[in-house]
C-alpha cells in the first residue's frame, strides 16, 4: 500500500510495466484504475498526452450529421462539447442558454449552473461520474493546462466537486444510461456508447440510443421540432 500511495502521487518515473502490473494486480484495481496508474507513469517518464486545440475534423462533423435519428456529439477530456448533430445540440439545450466566452462545458454547467441539478436526474450519481473522468483526463494530460484551469475553478466554486475531487474515483465511462429531465420533452433514458476517435485520442464520440419502443424513443422523435423553436439551439448549430 505505501508503495501504491508513491506511485498515486507521482513517483513512478523508474517503474516497469511489470511492477505496475504486480501493484494493480495486489490492489485489484479495475480496468480505470489500471489505466490510470499507466497514465501517470507514461506522464512521468515524459510520455502524456497532448491535448489539441485543432478544430474537429470535417469528416467527423459529416459523420455526426448524418446520425441524424438519435443525439451524437463529440467530447474531449475536459468535458468540453467540442460538436455535435442537430439533435445532440437539441439534448444538451440548456448548456447553450448563456452566451459565454468559455467553450461549452459539461462539469461547469454540472456544477456552477443551477439549472444542471434539474436537467441531471440523479445529480449526485452524476457529478461523481463527471469528476471521475476529469481525473482520468488529467492522468492521460497532466501538462493540459486548460484541464488544470477548469479543476482549480471547480474547486474552488463548488464544494460538491471538491468533496468527489477527494475520493480518488478514476473512470472509463464507455457506455451506460444517462438520464435527462429535458426542458422541452420531459424525462429522457438514453443508453450511450462511446468511442475515442482514431488519431485524435483526446476526443470522444457519444451516440445515445433510446429503447425501441419505449416512452423515450417518442420523446426523442419531438426533440427536432421543439429545437426548431429555440434561438440557442439554431446560433450554436451555425457557429
Amino acid at each position: 500500500m505505501d508503495y501504491y500511495v508513491r506511485l498515486e502521487r507521482g513517483h513512478l518515473a523508474g517503474a516497469s510495466d511489470s511492477v505496475l502490473n504486480a501493484v494493480a494486480d495486489a490492489r485489484q484495481l479495475g480496468a480505470a484504475e489500471r489505466s490510470r496508474l499507466f497514465d501517470l507513469a507514461r506522464s512521468a517518464r515524459g510520455g502524456g498526452m497532448e491535448a489539441s486545440e485543432e478544430p474537429v475534423p470535417e469528416g467527423v462533423q459529416r459523420v455526426l450529421d448524418a446520425i441524424g435519428a438519435v443525439s451524437a456529439f463529440v467530447w474531449n477530456r475536459r468535458l468540453d462539447l467540442v460538436a455535435a448533430n442537430y439533435l445532440g445540440y437539441a439534448l444538451y439545450a440548456p448548456l447553450f442558454d448563456k452566451p459565454s466566452k468559455e467553450p461549452v462545458n459539461i462539469a461547469r454547467f454540472k456544477f456552477l449552473d443551477p439549472a444542471g441539478r434539474s436537467f441531471f436526474q440523479d445529480w449526485e450519481q452524476s457529478i461523481r461520474n463527471t469528476v471521475a473522468l476529469l481525473r482520468t483526463g488529467a492522468g492521460m494530460m497532466p501538462e493540459d493546462r486548460g484541464l488544470r484551469d477548469l479543476i482549480a475553478e471547480l474547486s474552488e466554486a463548488s464544494e460538491p466537486f471538491t468533496w468527489c475531487w477527494r475520493d480518488h474515483e478514476v473512470r472509463l465511462h464507455w457506455s451506460g444510461v444517462k438520464e435527462y429531465a429535458h426542458p422541452g420533452v420531459g424525462r429522457l433514458s438514453l443508453p450511450f456508447e462511446t468511442l475515442t476517435l482514431p488519431g485524435r485520442p483526446d476526443l470522444m464520440l457519444s451516440v445515445l440510443t433510446p429503447q425501441p419502443g419505449s416512452e423515450s424513443a417518442q420523446r426523442v422523435r419531438l426533440l427536432s421540432d421543439w429545437a426548431d423553436t429555440q434561438p440557442a439551439v439554431t446560433a450554436a448549430v451555425t457557429e
